[in-house]
């Protein structure tokens, strides 16, 4: 159950990182989002007693850095200083997009901080500060000015868990203000479906297979009869593209998988932190979709946050409840 959400609003990021996994690209993973929500924790101070437990997205705009040349598609990169023997340093592909995007975190707290409004507008402001002094998704948020809309100043909301219709107001409230924009939910339950459904033709078809299908933009033919204006009925064949499933689907990695067992603090050489224990790991892949903030019902759809039971058996993944939220209504306490 949810009691505060921090609503950061309309943060620009330049050059955020549009490669998230060896077979995607586009918007950034949504673990490096989870990512900045930790790094936003560690930088609190120990006697405010707050704890984040999950982080929602809504893009607003996203840019990538590329060149268009017909279909074909080429990131903008960068030209690397030379090496220490005067040659050209090997170049990296490195993708890049702006986005404009709003984060929403679930707040916890121990003690009685957040019961003043007065506290929560300092707290707001003050993590909204501290955002914009760190790096999201690999780019540099873009320092914005201040403006009068109240939609754009941060704010950090309190729900009252015994009063679900006046909860269930505010959320819808902060979802409104977050218009134009779409927010990424997981669809794992679609990509389940959809297995089976090849399944039943093909008993062969796996997971990966109806991955595919759901990334690709598939087209079909079929025959139709037409009656000429001779009244002659004459077998004409029509295309049209095959989409199982309503909403805008997209590919997106959603963590990681270990591919060895976990080794020791050491006993890996050139690791990042040989203080600590070391996993060699592969992404994984799920389906997700794009949302529009006004159609989410209940908060917890929204946020992402780290699958804790899944990283014993060495899945290290992110989880999301949207496919859950659709069979069920407004829980109250949000």
């Amino acid at each position: 159950m949810i009691d505060h959400l921090l609503v950061l609003p309309r943060l620009r990021i330049q050059n955020a990182n549009a490669i998230s996994g060896p077979m995607t690209w586009g918007f950034p993973a949504m673990s490096a989002f989870v990512g900045v929500m930790q790094a936003l924790e560690r930088r609190l101070p120990d006697d405010m007693g707050l704890m984040f437990n999950g982080i929602g997205v809504i893009c607003h705009s996203m840019e990538p850095q590329v060149t268009k040349k017909g279909i074909t598609r080429a990131f903008h990169l960068t030209r690397n200083p030379v090496d220490k023997t005067g040659k050209t340093s090997a170049i990296v592909e490195e993708g890049r997009a702006h986005i404009d995007i709003s984060l929403l975190i679930d707040v916890g707290f121990n003690g009685d901080v957040l019961h003043s409004q007065e506290q929560r507008n300092e707290i707001a402001k003050r993590l909204y500060h501290l955002a914009q002094g760190m790096r999201i998704a690999g780019g540099s948020v873009v320092p914005t000015t201040s403006v009068a809309d109240e939609r754009y100043c941060p704010r950090l909301i309190s729900f009252n868990p015994d009063d679900s219709e006046q909860a269930y107001t505010n959320w819808r409230r902060v979802m409104r203000s977050l218009l134009p924009g779409f927010a990424l939910v997981q669809r794992d339950d679609l990509l389940k479906a959809h297995t089976k459904t090849l399944q039943k033709d093909n008993e062969g078809a796996t997971a990966f297979d109806a991955w595919l299908d759901l990334c690709r933009i598939n087209h079909e033919c079929r025959e139709v009869e037409e009656v000429s204006s001779d009244g002659e009925i004459k077998q004409q064949v029509r295309w049209s593209i095959r989409r199982p499933y309503r909403g805008w689907l997209v590919p997106i990695p959603v963590g990681y998988a270990a591919i060895s067992p976990l080794y020791n603090p050491g006993e890996v050489v050139n690791v990042r932190d040989p203080g600590v224990k070391f996993q060699f790991v592969e992404s994984i892949y799920s389906i997700g979709e794009w949302v529009s903030p006004h159609r989410i019902r209940d908060p917890e759809a929204l946020l992402w946050s780290v699958d804790i039971e899944s990283a014993q058996q060495g899945l290290y993944r992110l989880k999301n409840f949207y496919s859950d939220s659709l069979s069920t209504a407004f829980q109250g306490a949000v």
